[in-house]
């Protein structure tokens, strides 16, 4: 499909100036360059090109608040002064698998003061020796080179997700985790507490039901104690009668 055509149902019925972002991918360029896309998107932050056949940038139209830009997968080689001149706060740009070779090719980029992170992987530029500190020394006001930064380490979830915001502090993650971490700790102290109270209350239950059962037992020997003790007095109540029978026969 040509890029005009795709440009145009991506609308969806639009106007350009409501679009913030534009992603027109497989698509194809004609002549190289970007057609379908004009000055009207004044609201556009995000644009992806990726696989269009793009060999120029010099007809991308002024999007002054685009601060995403993907056009990997072309076959840019260079003419990247525009940039700086439309797009002034663009903050991260994709140029991997494209036909940049040397270091003079982003030389252009110096001018982009807004720029933090770039990728360039799959491009020839890469198999330079020192690659990475040319690119660093080159292009002072990067953040990030294909991902990583000058120390090697990663870009963070939260710039790769929204790559052109400011990045949150790395350990804003780890502290979500130690949040968790400590409530599911609360929940399984919780848990003991009420595992602890249900144990105690058995065994009162159980020590109250011993008391019964003990009390229970007294009570029956009381009652044995008792009807012993009436047997005994009826049995000397016996003897006695006799005794009398015997003395009246006696006489």
């Amino acid at each position: 499909m040509e890029m005009k055509k795709r440009i145009s149902l991506e609308l969806r019925n639009r106007n350009p100036a409501e679009v913030v972002e534009l992603v027109v991918d497989n698509c194809r360029s004609s002549d190289g360059e970007v057609e379908g896309l004009t000055d009207e998107y004044t609201e556009l932050e995000i644009l992806s090109m990726v696989n269009v056949g793009l060999s120029s940038l010099s007809k991308l139209p002024s999007l002054p608040k685009l601060r995403k830009l993907e056009v990997s997968d072309n076959t840019i080689s260079g003419g990247l002064d525009a940039l700086a001149e439309k797009c002034p706060n663009l903050s991260y740009l994709n140029l991997s698998g494209n036909k940049i070779k040397e270091l003079s090719s982003i030389k252009a980029l110096q001018n982009m003061k807004s720029l933090k992170s770039l990728d360039l992987y799959s491009c020839e530029i890469t198999a330079l020796d020192d690659y990475r500190e040319g690119v660093f020394e080159l292009l002072p006001q990067l953040t990030f080179l294909d991902g990583y930064d000058q120390e090697d380490n990663e870009v963070p979830d939260s710039e790769g997700d929204n790559e052109g915001d400011e990045a949150g502090p790395p350990g804003d993650d780890d502290d979500d985790d130690d949040d968790d971490e400590e409530e599911e700790e609360e929940g399984s102290e919780g848990d003991d507490e009420v595992g602890l109270s249900y144990l105690m209350k058995e065994g009162i239950q159980d020590e109250e039901d011993d008391g019964d059962y003990v009390e229970e037992e007294e009570d029956d020997e009381e009652e044995e104690e008792e009807g012993d003790e009436d047997g005994i007095r009826g049995e000397k109540r016996k003897r006695d009668a006799e005794d009398d029978g015997d003395d009246d026969d006696d006489e």
